[in-house]
């Protein structure tokens, strides 16, 4: 029986299997590939009657204990839904690309990037301990980098994929402190657990601060304004990778976030006002901008921002719902959740089928400018009928699932008007206007899409090559998400009863039943103000757009040509001259100025650290005495020390340096530790003569010429890292801070059975450090060794050129 566990790792086991299947049968790798996701989402749909009934299901791995750190995976309503979709689509999508993609792409790295994204997708959905989540989080940014850069011989590939992964991974490690901040007010990695601690960590002094550094990973991730600007460049990839990315998947990472940890901050005005405001302006500023696009797929990445944000928004008011408990008000606002995540449905499986669409159109037409379109719909019917219901849904048209979570999008937007909580007054009008102008424009760029590309004039002699039809295979996966979008319209409460009420659960898991409470979806509610506002986005979205032409230049216009790009790429070029300055700077050639940099480092931060804790305390009541031995052995070191610092012989400076290893293993006689101070002689002896042999060849010394400035500094640096060393040493003394571990040698032949202490210390007590140390140290033989060996193949170019 598939678990939880395994449904995540299935997809890691496969993508290293495919290499292997791939050197054996390339043509069917893509086959091979659409079992994963196909088993993954039947195993999984069969939870969900499980899940339907309340029950939720926890399998918990110890992994780092110490650090309360588990490998802990949940199913509830919540991770059901984003399980079923990113499986779901996602055989969609392996399915198309099997057509899609030529044999003559590297389709082994696209599969195992493609199975490595899946599995981090699911260890997203499904992990309740927060580190987990985060390793998870960050391995979709690397893997979706990787699916970007797919054509990496394209320069806006790699810098889509360059700016996607700057700004999800800056987003992530936010993310990352702030689930920190809430270990610091919990004690606990789980999720659960800091849902159920809610009420008892709202007034913590890092309440907010974890709150917004959490919101700043889901913004991020989910493209919402400001951290947009990294989803149009992200089309450069292929298109069965933005199909997957941008319409189920990756973009909807931080949509599962805010819904996750709306148990932990929702109620909270920051989070209601913050996620509410960013998300309905993501929604306007992003249909906007669509409508001035004339490339299909920047077009769609400009919607899926617009669609995402109102999801976003939803949320963010259906968070109002757990400010009072359960009550009347509740349920009105617990509406707009319901709402969210019937849209975020509704928008994979549309959105899912326009990307596949406009990949069809890319590859059988050879542009997807829209100036250059026109006139296809005779040519490509299948094609043109699924742009039909992706796009008249997208634009919340009946008889499709995109009008019924519109309807409940405006209805839940009317609704904030009469919010009593956080005193919002007559802002909340703000709310449905903004709603209802995004609208507007999400009409307008849905009828480009159709009617721009598929009706009008054919204009061969402006295509790339032959429009023709998509051959049956590839229409297949657009064609099942076309009557996905059909079929939820007239059946929408079997995804209300079966998936959306139990995720209200999960949502909302101080308001068990609250879900129960949501009023079935109806595919008509009769003439109210919702049914108003989208007779309203239809006549004037359909002015606007015949009129298109006419009012287009404003873009043009000073601040409506402002965009982030610029900022972005402002900055980065700035970061990238500031850091070549400070390189050039600091990377000198001169071997002193590094151990200057090294040892003045060193001084600020361990003597500034131990200084600021206070650790400069003494106390010498317990050392003991030091004997006569001991004052001349130091005499003879420190001699041989000051003389290593004026000799003009190198010879004579490894003498010396000798001298001083020799000292030390008497010291080790002196102490009464004979295996110590015999491995310190045959080393000091083995590393002398080494150095001896070595150094016998090489030209006399000459004596540097530095002025007088750089000599004080370095006397002064080398001085105080002398000094520092020296009162740490002594300092330590006096500060101890655990058990003493010399019980363990002195215990070394009970423990161990070895007699040798030194063999004890690298055999069994470091064990695994010094099997690393080996580790490195083969390593570096092999890279040695291979630059030894590395020849130039006959006839070509020289490896030294």
């Amino acid at each position: 029986m598939l678990t939880i566990t395994m449904a995540i790792f299935i997809p890691f086991l496969a993508a290293i299997l495919v290499p292997f299947i791939y050197k054996w049968k390339p043509r069917m790798i893509g086959w091979f590939v659409l079992i994963v996701p196909l088993v993954l989402f039947a195993g999984l749909a069969r939870f969900i009657p499980t899940v339907a009934s309340g029950m939720t299901m926890v399998n918990a791995i110890q992994w780092i204990p110490s650090a309360n750190i588990h490998f802990t995976t949940y199913l509830d309503g919540l991770s059901i839904i984003f399980g079923l979709l990113i499986t779901g689509v996602g055989s969609l999508v392996i399915l198309y690309s099997i057509y899609y993609l030529s044999s003559r792409e590297s389709l082994s790295h696209f599969y195992v990037y493609l199975l490595m994204f899946m599995g981090a997708m699911l260890g997203v959905v499904f992990s309740d301990n927060m580190m987990v989540l985060y390793v998870f989080w960050e391995l979709t940014s690397i893997s979706s980098f990787l699916l970007i850069a797919f054509w990496y011989h394209r320069k806006q590939s790699r810098y889509g994929a360059q700016k996607s992964m700057l700004i999800t991974v800056s987003g992530g490690v936010a993310m990352l402190a702030g689930f920190i901040m809430l270990y610091a007010m919990t004690g606990s990695f789980s999720i659960r657990e800091n849902i159920a601690m809610m009420g008892e960590i709202t007034g913590h002094s890092l309440f907010i601060p974890a709150m917004v550094l959490v919101l700043l990973g889901a913004f991020t991730k989910s493209a919402q304004f400001p951290f947009h600007i990294w989803l149009p460049d992200a089309m450069e990839a292929p298109t069965p990778v933005s199909a997957y990315l941008h319409s189920a998947t990756m973009v909807k990472a931080g949509i599962y976030l805010v819904a996750r940890f709306t148990g932990v901050f929702g109620g909270d005005a920051v989070w209601f006002y913050t996620v509410s405001i960013v998300g309905i302006f993501t929604l306007f500023w992003g249909s906007f901008n669509a409508v001035r696009q004339t490339d299909l797929k920047a077009l769609l990445a400009y919607s899926t921002i617009s669609q995402l944000g109102l999801v976003m928004s939803l949320f963010g008011l259906g968070s109002a719902a757990l400010n009072s408990g359960y009550s009347e008000n509740s349920v009105l606002y617990a509406q707009a959740t319901f709402a969210a995540l019937f849209h975020l449905v509704n928008h994979s499986t549309f959105k899912g089928a326009l990307f596949m669409v406009v990949g069809i159109v890319d590859l059988n037409a050879g542009t997807r400018d829209v100036r250059r379109l026109g006139g296809l719909m005779s040519l490509m019917p299948v094609t043109f009928t699924i742009a039909i219901i992706g796009s008249f849904s997208m634009a919340g048209l009946p008889p499709f699932n995109g009008f019924l979570s519109k309807e409940m999008f405006f209805e839940a937007m009317v609704a904030v008007r009469h919010l009593e909580f956080f005193s919002i007054g007559s802002w909340g009008t703000l709310f449905p206007v903004l709603a209802w102008l995004g609208s507007v424009f999400t009409f307008i760029y849905s009828m480009i899409i159709v009617f721009q590309t598929f009706f009008g004039e054919h204009q061969p002699d402006r295509l790339d090559r032959e429009a023709h039809e998509a051959p049956v295979g590839m229409l297949i996966a657009p064609s099942i998400l076309g009557l996905l979008v059909v079929a939820i319209f007239f059946f929408p409460n079997v995804i209300g009863d079966y998936l959306l009420r139990p995720a209200m659960a999960a949502v909302y898991p101080s308001l068990p039943q609250i879900g129960q409470a949501m009023d079935p979806i109806k595919i008509w509610h009769g003439p109210n103000m919702a049914l108003w506002m989208t007779v309203g986005v239809i006549i004037i979205g359909f002015l606007l757009y015949i009129s298109l032409n006419y009012w287009r230049s404003l873009y043009k216009i000073g601040p409506l040509r402002w965009n982030l790009d610029s900022v972005y790429n402002g900055a980065l070029t700035m970061v990238e001259r500031g850091s070549t300055l400070l390189t050039n700077t600091y990377m000198t050639g001169y071997l002193r100025h590094y151990f200057v940099y090294i040892f003045g480092f060193f001084l600020l931060t361990v003597a500034g650290t131990i200084f600021f804790v206070g650790g400069f305390t003494f106390d010498f009541s317990n050392d003991a005495p030091i004997t006569v031995n001991e004052y001349i052995l130091v005499f003879v070191m420190m001699v041989a020390g000051i003389l290593m610092i004026f000799v003009s012989s190198r010879v004579t400076a490894i003498l010396l340096n000798g001298v001083l290893g020799y000292s030390i293993a008497l010291f080790f006689v002196v102490f009464r530790a004979p295996d110590l101070a015999l491995t310190q002689i045959v080393v000091e002896t083995v590393t002398t003569a080494l150095f001896l042999l070595c150094f016998y060849f090489l030209p006399k010394m000459k004596k540097e010429k530095v002025v007088r400035a750089s000599k004080v500094t370095n006397g002064i640096i080398a001085i105080s890292a002398g000094t520092l060393v020296t009162v740490i040493a002594l300092a330590v003394q006096g500060n101890k801070m655990f058990d003493s571990i010399s019980s363990y040698f002195e215990n070394a032949y009970e423990l161990t059975g070895g007699k040798n202490i030194v063999n004890t210390i690298l055999g069994d007590f470091r064990a695994f450090d010094t099997m690393l140390e080996v580790v490195v140290l083969f390593i570096a033989g092999i890279g040695v060794y291979t630059l030894i060996k590395l020849k130039a193949r006959k006839g070509g170019r020289d490896v030294e050129d």
